[in-house]
């Protein structure tokens, strides 16, 4: 059932839609007629829950209260990053950095829509996901649950996601905004410039809402400019709710996310309960806050009730969850995100029929791997690892030794030696990385531990066919290790299905497709500075590939990079036209050709540099992808839409969106480091534009 949306919801005391009327201005009657018959104390508790957090992401759906004799419904909420959290047995897909190396917003669709099925059908309406911060640097220790370090791939992703979602519950974006830290990211405060803040922090949230249509944001712990996103006014009634025009509700992070001035800033919800928001009825009956904030912040969750039908049964049940569909799912997205970094001398796909024997080596190849335990945790009922997805993808066709563990002795090194082939599976785990004060937080060292080294190292000593099965949540630097092995392939956390994803790959019954969707340095120092102890930080305009890009620093594996089992040729660059004005959109078309012997997906990448520009911008920032799949020896003519107005930069002086007067170069090929198309498009200046 897809619940978009007539508005014409059998709450009690609200009449029925009328045919003849216009749908928003229905849907508005009746959010009046409700919040005019609430009693203040009715109105105020729906601006809290009244669920105690037991654990570290809870047992039960976490419920905000709606009222009962008005037949307006509780929200029931979820985390959900990569599975419906409170849930025993719910799909673990993926995690969300895996996903965004996809670069397949349909796939993401696919994933948002199945965890709204499965949070609908244990009677939950919102989903507490996806989180699409910018990943500033990969020493945060949640990038595992973001998509990325570009705004454009985080918009991308996050925009499909939440339309998936939202088929059956409400979504919810967060963290709102510039929430990049663990360690201190409770008290910190991060200064950004007005340019930064709109062109590298903000899109993301601007597109979830606008494209997305999201119902809901969830602000970040963090500081902004010296005001807690909580209460911060400028980013919540001054840009959200003001300038985005967004008709939805903020909710705050858990427990600590609350400020003495966060209703009247513009925060509507405090959760999980009551603690800040319980004087909220006497400072209105002592005239200290205005009754009208509270019938803003109820008004926005009664209206988004009514317009997604939150009052209906649900209508899907408990058959959906784990079902064969979205394992499908989970697995398709883990291959689909996994990127093969490096495959020397064809090492890759493993040929079964010509082996006899392969080790499987390390701790992690039986380890059910899948992301970290904080809020973004999942408990799915089985867990399929790389080893068993291996042996059930062989079966009995050849000899598997398994190695499991991590410091190897002299028997081991001789079955390592004997062996075809070796397959290495390590990488990071939630020891290394996660959520702050409930997980392990921020990873400063980007090196794999010493022995997990010594690992790959004595490996590849032993045997020159080794290849290794890399997981984790973020970058990881690799020194000289990388040259001793013949085949890379990043599989991140890969989700319950990631062993089945893992064997697929290695032995050809999968072609990889995905690309980095952050860059992998050579060391911490090709990358801004990470402070995670002081609590004043600054966020300038460049990081990721634009830093490495300003800098002239030549990362390990640049953003967008990832190999394939066959080769590519794009040809042909042409353009709808060469001069634009605001409001135009230019079509960008190249010709792709799989030159190889496999059918295979590649992904077409377009950035755009700013040559004479009047302020600092990018070397080169990406604008737009597709994701084309093709037989051996098949072609196919791909077209990228680029709207003019996403040119624009944001003027300080003006307070406004501005087109420059310039010859763009539009630059086409497969990463932010192979481009070898390229054209130029003359665009008129004109301010302001508007982006949305």
């Amino acid at each position: 059932m897809k619940l978009r949306r007539l508005y014409c919801v059998p709450f009690a005391l609200v009449l029925g839609c009328s045919s003849s009327g216009t749908v928003g201005s229905d849907l508005e009657r009746q959010v009046e007629e409700l919040v005019a018959q609430m009693t203040l104390d009715e109105k105020v508790a729906q601006m809290s829950g009244d669920t105690v957090i037991s654990g570290p992401y809870g047992d039960e759906l976490w419920s905000v209260p709606g009222v009962e004799r008005l037949g307006v419904p509780p929200l029931k909420m979820s985390d959900g990053p990569r599975g419906i959290g409170v849930l025993e047995g719910a799909t673990a897909f993926p995690v969300a950095m895996a996903r965004g190396a996809s670069w397949n917003a349909e796939v993401e669709r696919q994933v948002g829509e199945a965890m709204g099925r499965e949070l609908r059908a244990i009677g939950g309406n919102v989903l507490l996901a996806p989180t699409i911060n910018n990943l500033r640097h990969p020493s945060w220790g949640r990038s595992q649950e973001t998509y990325g370090e570009d705004v454009h791939l985080l918009s991308r992703m996050g925009v499909a996601f939440v339309q998936g979602a939202q088929q059956y519950v409400l979504a919810n974006p967060k963290h709102y905004a510039a929430n990049s830290i663990e360690d201190t990211r409770f008290n910190v405060n991060v200064t950004v410039d007005p340019r930064t803040l709109r062109e590298i922090y903000l899109p993301q949230f601007r597109a979830a809402v606008h494209e997305g249509r999201a119902a809901s944001v969830m602000s970040a712990y963090n500081s902004v400019n010296g005001q807690f996103c909580g209460e911060n006014e400028a980013l919540l009634r001054g840009i959200l709710k003001g300038e985005w025009q967004f008709d939805g509700f903020v909710l705050s992070d858990f427990t600590f996310g609350t400020k003495p001035d966060s209703a009247r800033n513009g925060l509507d919800l405090e959760m999980p309960v009551e603690f800040v928001f319980r004087d909220l009825a006497e400072q209105v009956s002592s005239g200290t806050l205005p009754e009208a904030v509270i019938d803003d912040a109820v008004r926005r969750m009664v209206r988004k009730k009514l317009e997604y039908e939150l009052e209906a049964p649900s209508p899907v049940d408990e058959s959906v969850i784990a079902s064969a569909a979205h394992l499908e799912i989970a697995q398709q997205a883990a291959i689909e995100g996994s990127v093969l970094l490096k495959n020397a001398s064809g090492a890759l796909p493993l040929d079964a029929a010509s082996l006899v024997r392969i080790a499987v080596v390390g701790s992690l190849a039986d380890t059910a791997n899948i992301g970290d335990t904080g809020s973004s945790s999942v408990q799915p009922a089985f867990v399929v690892t790389p080893l068993q997805g291996i042996e059930e993808a062989v079966g009995d066709s050849l000899l598997i030794d398994h190695i499991a563990k991590d410091v190897l002795d002299g028997d081991d090194l001789a079955a390592i030696e004997a062996a075809d082939a070796v397959i290495v599976v390590t990488g990071l785990t939630a020891e290394d990385e996660g959520e702050g004060l409930i997980g392990a937080g921020d990873r400063l060292d980007l090196d794999l531990s010493p022995e997990r080294e010594s690992l790959i190292r004595d490996a590849a000593a032993a045997n020159p066919r080794t290849i290794v099965v890399l997981e984790g949540g973020g970058a990881i630097t690799m020194g000289d290790w990388l040259s001793e092995v013949e085949a890379l392939l990043m599989v991140w956390y890969p989700g319950q299905m990631g062993g089945h994803a893992v064997a697929d790959l290695l032995f050809g019954a999968a072609n990889p497709s995905g690309k980095l969707p952050i860059t992998f340095p050579t060391g911490l120092d090709q990358l801004p500075p990470f402070d995670n102890v002081t609590l004043e930080v600054v966020y300038d305009y460049f990081h990721g590939y634009r830093y490495l890009d300003r800098n002239g620093a030549t990362p390990e594996f640049p953003f967008g990079f990832g190999l394939s089992y066959t080769t590519f040729s794009i040809e042909n660059l042409q353009a709808s036209q060469t001069a634009a004005v605001a409001g135009d959109v230019v079509r960008f078309s190249v010709d792709v050709t799989n030159t190889g012997s496999a059918a295979g997906a590649q992904v077409v990448q377009l950035y755009v540099t700013y040559p004479g520009s009047a302020v600092e911008r990018s070397e080169r920032e990406l604008k737009g992808f597709v994701k084309v799949t093709l037989g051996a020896g098949e072609s196919q003519t791909v077209e990228i839409a680029l709207p003019v107005n996403q040119l624009a930069y944001y003027d300080v002086a003006s307070s406004a969106w501005a087109l420059e007067a310039l010859e763009h170069a539009i630059h086409v090929g497969t990463s932010s480091r192979d481009l070898p198309l390229s054209t130029s498009l003359a665009v008129a200046a004109q301010a302001p534009v508007s982006l949305y």
